[in-house]
């Protein structure tokens, strides 16, 4: 299961425990939102998307969109977020559970600078009923992430 690789793979940051592991649904925003008893721009959303024979996770606030110009521009290429088929395929983590954490090597991670006007989020932890509260440092460390990015629009 997917949440196990998770807390499995938090063990090394001594964060397994931490995880919220949750009677409702936080397959959403709206949802995690209201699981988790915060507002709905502190749920950290893990967006998959294509990057050629792979994929890529960019972390954005719950009230963040991907704005495509911005996106082409950093890139270079278009936003295609992944098929519910690929996300499993590419990230091991169901729609609902992506999250940042436990990816294949070569799937990057990236930051939105969207999430820096808090000072803890709450990402996914591989299933559609968890989460984990981090700080924007520990997120940044656990994910491995490889950059803060400019993506996003409507924040």
């Amino acid at each position: 299961m997917s949440i196990e690789r998770v807390r499995e793979y938090l063990k090394q940051f001594n964060k397994e425990n931490d995880i919220k592991e949750l009677d409702e649904s936080t397959a959403t925003v709206e949802l995690a939102a209201s699981a988790l008893g915060t507002e709905e721009a502190r749920i950290a959303k893990s967006l998959s998307f294509y990057n050629g024979d792979s994929a890529m996770v960019i972390v954005v606030a719950g009230d963040a969109k991907i704005d495509n110009r911005k996106f082409k521009d950093y890139f270079g290429f278009k936003a295609r977020m992944l098929n519910p088929e690929d996300t499993v395929k590419f990230t091991g983590h169901p729609i609902g559970g992506v999250c940042p954490f436990a990816l294949p090597d070569d799937v990057k991670v990236y930051l939105d600078e969207s999430m820096k006007r808090f000072e803890t989020m709450f990402p996914a932890c591989g299933s559609g009923n968890s989460a984990i509260e981090l700080t924007l440092k520990e997120l940044e460390e656990i994910s491995g992430s490889s950059t803060w990015i400019d993506v996003c629009k409507n924040w």
